[in-house]
C-alpha cells in the first residue's frame, strides 16, 4: 500500500503553506512526524449555478488546531481554492472571521466562521455550537449548528439544497487501539468505531499471530485471525436497517518499518427488502455498486507509532 496521501499543511499561511503542502503531497511522512489528526470532510452541493465538492478539513496536534476550505473550480481551469485559519493556544484565537477568494477565475466566495463557543470535547473538529459558511451569490451553504447565526452575519438566504456529505478520511495515531466516531447517514446517530492489533497464542507452547478485532458502538464486528494471512479482506456486516460493507489493508502495519499506516473503509449501503446475504459491493472508486444506497463512504488511515 505504498499510495501517496496528501495531509494539508493547516497550520501555516501564505507562501509556506503552499510549499508545505506540495512537500506533503510527495513526502507524506514529513507531515504525519508531527502526529496530527486530521479529518477531511468532502460535501457535494451547487454553487455559482454548478455541482461542485466542498472539502472542510480539521487538523490538530500538540500545538495548533487549524481549518480549512476548498472549493473546486469548474472543468477548464481543473483547480480549487481554498482559505486556512489557525488556532493557535498561546495568544487570542481567530475564533471569529471571514475570508474571500475566487472559483472559475472571477466568481467570488465568502467563507465566515464562527468558534468562539465552539465545542471541540477534546476532538480534532467541533461538536457544536458553531458554524461555517461558505457563501456565493447570494447563497449560503451551511455547516454547523448555529444555523441563525450565520444568516445574520452573512445576510444571505440559504442555499436551496443543503450539502450532501458523501466521503469522510480521518487520519490517526495510536499504537494498538484506535477508535473514531462517525454518522453513516444524515439523520442517524453516531457510532463509535474501534479498531484493534493485538499478538494472541493458543496454548504455552503455540506460536504469537497477530489478529484484529473492529467494534461498533463496543459490539465485535470483525474479527481476523491469522491476520499475517489475511492482511487484505472485506467483510459486511448488518447495522441497523443498512449493510456496511468493511474492507482493511494493514499490510505494512505487519511488513514495513517505521511509521506506517492501515486503510480501512466503511461503505454503507442499504439493505435489500429480501437479501441478507448478498456479496459486498465492489470498493468505492469502482464502477459498480448500488445506485440506492447511501453515498457516504468513511476512508480511515491509522498510523501505528510504535
Amino acid at each position: 500500500m505504498q499510495e501517496h496521501i496528501a495531509i494539508p499543511a493547516c497550520f501555516s499561511s501564505g507562501e509556506k503553506a503552499a510549499a508545505a503542502a506540495a512537500a506533503a503531497t510527495d513526502d507524506p511522512a514529513s507531515i504525519t512526524r508531527s502526529g496530527q489528526n486530521v479529518f477531511m470532510s468532502v460535501y457535494r452541493t451547487t454553487i455559482a449555478d454548478r455541482r461542485r465538492f466542498i472539502t472542510v478539513t480539521w487538523c490538530k496536534n500538540l500545538l495548533l488546531h487549524g481549518l480549512s476550505v476548498s472549493v473546486d473550480g469548474d472543468h477548464h481551469h481543473h483547480t480549487s481554492s481554498a482559505c486556512k485559519v489557525e488556532l493557535k493556544p498561546w495568544y487570542f484565537w481567530k475564533k471569529q472571521g471571514s475570508k474571500r477568494f475566487l472559483i472559475d477565475g472571477d466568481k467570488p466566495v465568502d467563507v465566515f466562521w464562527d468558534l468562539k463557543i465552539a465545542r471541540f470535547n477534546g476532538e480534532t473538529e467541533p461538536t457544536s455550537d458553531y458554524y461555517v459558511a461558505v457563501v456565493c451569490g447570494g447563497e449560503v451553504v451551511l455547516l454547523g449548528n448555529l444555523k441563525k447565526e450565520a444568516y445574520r452575519k452573512t445576510g444571505c438566504r440559504p442555499a436551496l439544497v443543503d450539502p450532501t456529505l458523501i466521503s469522510r478520511r480521518e487520519h490517526i495515531f495510536g499504537k494498538k487501539k484506535f477508535i473514531t466516531r462517525v454518522k453513516f447517514h444524515d439523520k442517524g446517530s453516531f457510532h463509535e468505531i474501534s479498531i484493534e492489533c493485538k499478538n494472541k497464542s493458543t496454548g504455552p507452547n503455540s506460536p504469537v499471530e497477530p489478529e484484529m478485532e473492529i467494534r461498533i458502538d463496543g459490539h465485535l464486528a470483525v474479527h481476523v485471525k491469522h491476520l499475517q494471512w489475511k492482511f487484505r479482506g472485506n467483510e459486511s456486516i448488518h447495522l441497523n436497517k443498512a449493510r456496511i460493507d468493511v474492507y482493511w489493508d494493514v499490510h505494512d502495519w505487519l511488513f514495513s518499518p517505521g511509521l506506517r499506516h492501515a486503510l480501512f473503509i466503511f461503505k454503507p449501503t442499504l439493505l435489500p427488502a429480501l437479501s441478507t446475504s448478498s456479496p459486498p459491493s465492489p470498493p468505492p472508486g469502482s464502477s459498480g455498486g448500488s445506485a440506492e444506497g447511501p453515498d457516504f463512504c468513511l476512508f480511515l488511515y491509522a498510523w501505528r507509532v510504535e
